[in-house]
């Protein structure tokens, strides 16, 4: 096996470990919720500065979820560290979004770990 394989081998294999743990993230049918809300920008009151245009606090998501903010909060940790989502600090709240870039990254991660016909359907 020449170098050349042996390095390509290693990029899929940390590329399949990091589409594994972006994976687990989404594994989870609250995260779905989670970041489904997030993609609306569903506006709930919340108590604090939810614009509704770019990011909702933890309450917000908590009481359209019908979960307490400590759990909410838990699940944006996971995403957060995918890089699904990002937070804001808005005066005593944090306040998320959907991570664009994150979003990207994870396509762009799909597509060159499992190849273009996987990542676009077609076959």
């Amino acid at each position: 096996m020449c170098l050349f394989s042996i390095l390509v081998d290693t990029n899929i294999m940390e590329s399949i470990e990091s589409l594994s743990e972006i994976y687990k993230a989404l594994g989870d049918p609250t995260r779905l919720r989670l970041l489904k809300l997030l993609t609306n920008q569903s506006v709930v009151f919340c108590g604090g500065n939810c614009d509704g245009s770019n990011f909702l606090c933890v309450g917000a998501l908590a009481n359209k979820l019908a979960v307490t903010q400590s759990a909410v909060s838990q699940h944006l940790r996971i995403l957060r560290q995918a890089g699904l989502v990002r937070g804001e600090r808005r005066g005593a709240f944090m306040h998320y979004s959907i991570s664009p870039q994150g979003l990207e990254q994870f396509r762009n991660l799909v597509s060159q770990t499992m190849g273009r016909q996987f990542s676009s359907g077609t076959g």
